[in-house]
């Protein structure tokens, strides 16, 4: 069975452990790591994920899995992780889960959108770009990023105190909770 297949396999399998823990599974990939692999399943929700919710859908994922056959019998490592902030904005949740932040957007047409991200619906995104809001039909894009702010405008502490240690903001793209991961064996 090749590598896609397998796969489809796990997220056809994992899709219904992972959304009755009421989150959407994001990705899943199988990578080979000495005499074991590693399973990654990424997982995400509107509002984000908390470590609590990593932890509870890891128990379930591992409970289905040690319940059947679909890892096989070689040794493998289950690692649950929530998406990071360069994770691809490729569907519609992806892009309303970034409202309020800054994003660089590949038009098909060529070049390339800044804006902030105003809201987002099942056709499109619609953004704060200089020169005033645009609305950017899914159709028309290739793909788009969340940009890396050390502050954002409007933040409580929108001064230069000196003081650089509350002046970085979400790098690990989950809104402030923490990186949200749990790995098993």
């Amino acid at each position: 069975m090749g590598t896609d297949a397998s796969r489809d396999r796990l997220v056809k399998f994992l899709d219904p452990v992972v959304s009755g823990e009421g989150l959407d599974l994001e990705d899943v990939t199988v990578t080979p790591a000495g005499k074991r692999r590693v399973l990654r399943v990424i997982v995400d929700r509107d509002g984000g994920v908390s470590l609590d919710d990593v932890a509870d859908v890891s128990r379930a994922i591992s409970q289905a899995l040690d319940a059947g056959d679909t890892m096989g019998a070689a040794p493998y490592v289950l690692e649950v992780t929530s998406p990071g902030v360069d994770r691809p904005l490729t569907e519609p949740r992806h892009w309303r889960r970034a409202a309020g932040r800054l994003v660089a957007v590949e038009l098909r047409e060529g070049g390339t959108v800044e804006g902030r991200v105003r809201a987002a619906d099942d056709s499109g995104v619609d953004l704060d770009v200089p020169g005033g809001p645009r609305r950017l039909d899914y159709q028309d894009l290739t793909r788009g990023r969340v940009q890396v702010e050390f502050r954002r405008p409007g933040d409580a502490d929108d001064t230069d105190d000196g003081d650089d240690t509350d002046d970085i903001d979400d790098i690990d793209g989950d809104d402030g909770q923490g990186g949200a991961s749990w790995t098993s064996t």
